[in-house]
Order: structure tokens, then sequence, then C-alpha cells
């Protein structure tokens, strides 16, 4: 009444509720509390869940499906538009009796050794000089990545010329040295030496710039006090840069490995049109390339899959190892 009376005096109308469908006051709605905790509980288990779904989706679609697919078909005779046949562990003891595997396993090990050592001594010696304060060390540091940014196939023409027997330029330099030239394509070794340096050429700048990063990461408390003691730069390097970046070099080894395991693109692009073979005496062929050959040269698929499984586990014998050789490095320091 006093509200009425005092918005007559002021010449207002009086302040009118809006209507809701029903004619009566609008009011707010609460939610009971039981309801919301219930709620505020579903959305904290279950949207994580939403969120990482699409990865374990696409993930079983594209990597567990083939890898057990895979699987199955290693136990079988496959051969290319044909029903699959039971074996059971037939393929694997034909690899196991097989030259050609064991040849292809023995390059597989050979060539990934002699490219991931070089490459990775390499690359920690660029990042140890890319970690100083140089004059223009940013385009240096975009300058060894630019082999990683590099076609595969681009980089095999070129270094396929380069190492070319009859007129290449690796040759040209031996003989103005007074070295006789070597086959670089027939010979096992020189192939293998060759088809290794184009991968130390490719993967190098990129090792360097993880390892660069490492190693700004190091506490530079650590160099000063090193310093105070009367270290020079190279035991500096020793003692505090490599102990200090050990699980980042660990890390480019089993990455490296795994890499070098799974070599294709490298030796069939530089063995040309019998890159698939490994050139003409399987001097080079690799397991993959191996693989390959059996699945879709000779269609026999069961064999090509038993192949890939064994790639498999070598890599989990190989990363097992690392992973021992870690945990005892680590046991050794908190002892």
């Amino acid at each position: 009444m006093a509200t009425s009376v005092r918005a007559k005096r002021d010449g207002a109308p009086p302040p009118v509720a809006p209507p809701s469908s029903t004619g009566r006051p609008r009011s707010r709605r609460t939610v009971p509390p039981g309801v919301r905790s219930r709620l505020h509980r579903w959305d904290a288990k279950t949207v994580p869940y939403v969120f990482v779904a699409p990865f374990f989706l696409t993930f079983a679609a594209f990597g567990l499906f083939p890898l057990l697919y895979t699987g199955w078909l290693s136990l079988h005779r496959v051969e290319l538009g044909g029903e699959p046949s039971w074996k059971g562990l037939e393929n694997y003891t034909d690899l196991a009796s097989s030259e050609f595997f064991w040849n292809a396993l023995l390059n597989t090990f050979t060539i990934g050794v002699i490219s991931t050592v070089p490459q990775l001594l390499t690359a920690l010696g660029l990042a140890h000089l890319l970690n100083y304060r140089l004059r223009g060390r940013g385009f240096f540091r975009v300058a060894v990545l630019a082999p990683y940014a590099t076609s595969i196939a681009a980089a095999t023409l070129v270094f396929a010329q380069l190492f070319n027997t009859d007129y290449g330029m690796i040759n040209g330099l031996l003989g103005w040295i007074g070295f006789a030239p070597v086959d670089w394509e027939s010979s096992k070794w020189p192939a293998q030496i060759a088809i290794s340096t184009i991968v130390t050429w490719r993967w190098t700048g990129y090792n360097a710039l993880i390892y660069l990063a490492a190693m700004q990461a190091v506490p530079q408390d650590l160099y000063e006090a090193a310093s105070l003691d009367g270290a020079s730069r190279w035991r500096q390097f020793i003692s505090v840069t490599i102990p200090s970046i050990r699980p980042t070099i660990l890390f480019t080894v089993i990455v490296s490995t795994i890499g070098a395991t799974q070599l294709f693109g490298e030796p069939m692009l530089y063995g040309g049109s019998i890159g698939i073979s490994g050139g003409s005496g399987n001097q080079f062929q690799t397991l993959s390339l191996l693989m390959y050959e059996k699945g879709w040269v000779t269609g026999a698929l069961g064999q090509a899959s038993a192949i890939a499984w064994v790639m498999l586990l070598l890599l989990l014998l190989i990363g097992g190892a690392q992973a021992l050789v870690s945990r005892h490095h680590r046991k050794k320091l908190g002892d």
C-alpha cells in the first residue's frame, strides 16, 4: 500500500512481476543438493574418459586391430586373392630355417649399428656446440633440422648419385686422393655404409635439437661449481652434461633403434629396380624389405605377417633390455 502511494506520488507505475504461462509469478527452480552432487561426480569421473576416447578409438581401429589381425594371419597360409588355411607356427619355423631371413636380420643389425652410433655421437657434438652463445645460432639451429625436413626420396636419389660407382663424386674424390674406385652398390659393406650415411645425414640434426633442449635444462650452478674446481670445458661436458642428459640419450637410443629396425625407404630407393630384394645379392636387404617382398611380390601374406611379428618381438626385447639398464642405473644412483 505504501509502495502504490509512493508510486502515485512520484508519477510512475508500480513494478509488476512478469507473468508466467500459467498466469502466476515466475519462480526460480533449484536443483536438489543430492542431484547436484551426483552430477558433479559424474562429470568428474566421466568427462576425462570422453576427452581421451577419440584417441583410444582411433588406436583400436588403426593400431590394435591391424596388429591382432596380422598375428592371426601369421598363423595361416594366405595368398593374394585366396582363402586362408591354418598353418600354426609353421610360418615361424620356416623363417627360422630361411637363409634370407637371417641375412635380412643381420643386415638390419649392421646397418642399424653403422647408422645409429655415428648419428647420435655427431648429434651430441653438434648440440654441445649449439649450446654456446654463437653468432647466428638461430640460423644454425634451423639449418641442422633441414635434412630432417627433406623428402626420403629426394635425399636418397641425391646420395645414390654421389655414391654412383662410375661417375659419383665420392669415387671421384677417392681417385683424386689416390684410392681405387669402390663399388658402392654391389659390394655388401660399401652399400651398407652408403645407406647408413643417408640415415645419419637425415636424423643427426633432429637428435641434435633434442639434445640441445635437454642441455639447456641443465642447471648452470653445476657448470659454475665445476669451473671453480678447475674443470675444463671437455671435463664439464663429460662429467656434468652427459650424466644430466642421460635419460634423453636413452630416449634417442630407443627411438633410433626402432627406426633402424623399420628401415625401408632408404635401401629400397637406393637399390633402384632391385631395391626390394636389397641388391643383386641381398647385400642390404632389411627385415622391412623382406616383409614387403614376401607380402606383395611373392604374395605370401602369412610369411610377411610372421616377419612383422618377429620385428615387433625384437623391438620389445630391445626395449625391455634398455629399460632394465635404465632401472639398474637409477638404483645405482639411489644407492
